[in-house]
């Protein structure tokens, strides 16, 4: 148990602490106060908007002989308030005296800072936040009488009223909520569209006698490519021609035996022969077609004696020469590729994905491709992911096909492509384009009455539109967007103070 003794010393510290408290956060009593707490205690306040420097670069408030030195220290640790105490210009042990210090920032609550010995300073019990741009009250409480001061620092801070923005060109955003849509950027290259590539062979062996299709030219389905003198083709023509005659010589006869037969002028013999001999003929004449057809030959054409032989290479799609590998004079063989055609109206994107990645990528997820080299992009599907690694790249390929009808895509071209990976809903998020630099920070300007002052954020996702914020700035606060690099000038040429 505890008795009434040992209770005296904890209630004086708890009333001391709870006088300090009061006193700190009255910032509107005069200078040369002297007023009594209720055990008599006296208690004088003192401002000192002006300090001096302490021995260790802090700012020294002093009263008669004693004196306290108010240092903020960060170096490798984050910062924190140290407070040296003083006896006619000697330090003092730390435990020698009581203090607490009030830090008032715009547009938050005032934060009451509480401290414990530590080696031969005072040690604040939370971290000073960054920007150090603050109004400060300090309360010590020493053998009986409680001294005040106060000062301000400023950092980061730039005077506006609200007439000067619109000149200036800031538009005033509320950060909140966001969806943030985190984009994953990839290098790719643009191919052919394979699905659309025709390599053309003559069909027939023959001669060139001429070239009219070339490498890089645009043609339309139809177009003549070169033009082969085949024997071959001149052998199945008059096969053709052949059988066409001799079909409507069997036609004739049948329908004469048929007609006598009738009139029972002639054997029906005879008209079984006729019959038959025109089924054959019919039959032949299909085979010459269909060996013509297959050769992409109308069979019905009519043809004169110099192009008998000629057989027209023509483009079977509508697209460009990308490779040519025929020349006139020469002789080609039925089955040699002659040309490759491709039809460029959609292309392919091949996506090199890096084995990390593959999980954030699928099938019918949407892209948007962009053109190193120029201001070209366009949107797309993913429409396809390889399930093997490369061997010698250690990447995987995903495909992204684009429509070019335009013909804006080349194949050839280098272009980076951003896939939205996910939606996640964020309860803090800035605009990416307020965001400036202040010394090593990231931050925005955020707007407190007719000031803004710098933001130091901690940031989390970003989709390169909107940056989920963890820490600087909370929701339903105001800042800078637009032209806020503009403020961020006006920083710079107002300096910044900074305490250590």
């Amino acid at each position: 148990m505890i008795n009434q003794a040992q209770l005296k010393p904890i209630v004086a510290v708890i009333a001391v602490g709870i006088m300090l408290a009061v006193l700190i956060l009255t910032l509107d009593k005069p200078s040369g106060i002297s007023t009594h707490s209720d055990d008599g205690a006296s208690i004088e306040i003192a401002t000192d908007n002006q300090p001096d420097t302490g021995p260790r670069g802090g700012r020294l408030f002093k009263k008669d002989d004693f004196a306290v030195e108010v240092t903020i220290f960060e170096k490798g640790v984050p910062p924190q308030f140290r407070l040296y105490l003083y006896e006619k210009d000697k330090l003092i042990p730390p435990a020698s005296a009581t203090v607490a210090i009030t830090l008032t920032r715009l547009g938050a609550p005032a934060q009451l800072f509480k401290f414990k010995p530590e080696a031969e300073y005072l040690l604040s019990d939370q971290v000073v936040e960054e920007p150090h741009s603050f109004d400060i009250a300090i309360a010590v409480e020493r053998s009986g009488k409680i001294m005040h001061w106060s000062y301000s620092q400023l950092e980061g801070r730039i005077e506006m009223p609200d007439e000067m923005l619109a000149s200036m060109g800031i538009e005033l955003l509320t950060a909140g909520p966001a969806v943030i849509k985190p984009k994953l950027k990839l290098p790719g290259e643009i191919i052919f569209n394979e699905h659309n590539i025709v390599r053309v062979v003559p069909r027939v062996p023959g001669l060139v006698t001429d070239v009219q299709g070339h490498h890089g030219q645009h043609v339309k389905q139809g177009d003549v490519l070169a033009t082969i003198e085949s024997p071959a083709l001149s052998d199945l023509r008059s096969q053709y021609f052949v059988a066409k005659k001799r079909l409507g010589l069997a036609k004739t006869t049948y329908e004469r035996e048929k007609k006598l037969w009738e009139e029972k002028i002639s054997a029906k013999q005879d008209f079984l022969n006729a019959e038959e001999l025109w089924q054959e003929a019919q039959i032949n004449m299909e085979v010459a077609t269909s060996k013509l057809r297959a050769l992409g030959v109308k069979p019905e054409t009519h043809y004169q004696a110099t192009d008998f032989s000629n057989f027209i290479v023509r483009s079977p799609i509508s697209g460009i020469i990308i490779a040519k590998a025929i020349a006139r004079g020469e002789a080609v063989k039925e089955d040699r590729e002659i040309y490759t055609i491709a039809d460029v109206d959609t292309i392919w994107t091949a996506v090199t994905v890096y084995p990390k990645d593959l999980g954030a990528i699928h099938v019918n997820q949407k892209a948007k491709v962009k053109a190193t080299a120029s201001n070209i992009e366009s949107e797309g599907t993913v429409t396809y992911i390889s399930t093997l690694i490369g061997g010698q790249t250690r990447t995987a390929t995903a495909r992204v096909e684009l429509d070019n009808t335009d013909n804006k895509w080349r194949p050839g071209m280098f272009v980076n492509v951003e896939l939205v990976s996910e939606e996640i809903k964020v309860p803090v998020a800035v605009s990416a384009s307020a965001i400036q630099t202040f010394r090593d920070w990231s931050v925005v300007f955020g707007r407190y009455d007719k000031f803004f002052e710098v933001r130091p954020l901690e940031m989390g996702l970003s989709d390169g539109e909107m940056v989920e914020v963890l820490q600087g700035i909370t929701a339903g606060d105001r800042y800078a967007a637009g032209n806020s690099f503009a403020l961020k000038a006006e920083a710079g040429k107002a300096g910044a103070s900074h305490d250590h």
